[in-house]
């Protein structure tokens, strides 16, 4: 095969001789390749060229796709922080009582889920429903915790759940028989000076018609739990309702 060189300069050698015969369009474009072969434009300087392309572009995916296997390292990184975050802000809530409540799960720290009993599955059950404000979920599953395990050490609590859980869902009545049926059933229970000052709480919100109500609501709290955490707010509700 003839060099680009030699081709040129057999190309030049005969231009003085093919001048005579040939069109000026065909001269025009015989030296247009001329000088393309000159430049190195001709095909080997084509496909010279998509060949340096082609391995910029794969220079260019390499950097790219370096740059997205960082990106998804350090997401999948984020992800497994905030995880982390996540659940030993659940484990710390569920070692602390609600905000507001008499006591928190009394089955915390008890065996793992995997080797508890229905009893004390039942119970977180029900307990998770009322933590997540699932008011439908935790009065059924109160419920049904209450007529399998009459007898559990955590009746008094389940009991106060499932009353709360009808004060949330806004069934003031039921709440008030409810956390009454707290007070009767279970009155040397923490929750039972819990339970009369919430139904005090219930009553009042029921309207003025049922001050009265509300008002020996929390006078069994101040004669029968004097010393209880309630025992002060009880005061302070009948002072502001005249009667204290």
């Amino acid at each position: 095969m003839h060099s680009p060189r030699w081709t040129i300069v057999a190309l030049l050698l005969a231009l003085p001789g093919l001048t005579g015969c040939v069109s000026l369009a065909e001269f025009r474009k015989l030296q247009y390749e001329v000088r393309q072969m000159k430049a190195g434009r001709g095909p080997t300087g084509r496909i010279a060229d998509v060949s340096a392309e082609m391995e910029a572009l794969r220079e260019d995916l390499a950097r790219l796709e370096g740059r997205v296997e960082v990106s998804e390292h350090q997401a999948q990184q984020a992800l497994d922080e905030a995880k982390a975050a996540r659940l030993a802000s659940a484990q710390r809530a569920a070692a602390a009582p609600p905000a507001g409540a008499v006591g928190g799960d009394p089955t915390a720290g008890l065996s793992s889920e995997a080797s508890a009993s229905d009893e004390v599955r039942g119970y977180r059950a029900a307990y998770d429903a009322w933590r997540a404000n699932q008011n439908e979920a935790c009065i059924d599953r109160f419920s049904q915790f209450l007529q399998s395990f009459p007898s559990s050490q955590y009746a008094d609590d389940a009991a106060f759940w499932l009353a709360d859980c009808y004060f949330k869902q806004g069934d003031l009545k039921t709440a008030i028989l409810r956390f009454d049926d707290v007070a009767t059933r279970y009155p040397k229970s923490e929750k039972a000076s819990e339970a009369l000052y919430r139904q005090g709480e219930a009553l009042l919100k029921l309207g003025p018609n049922f001050g009265k109500a509300a008002e020996k609501a929390f006078e069994r709290v101040v004669k029968e739990y004097p010393q209880s955490q309630r025992a002060q707010d009880a005061r302070q509700q009948l002072k502001l309702l005249g009667t204290g």
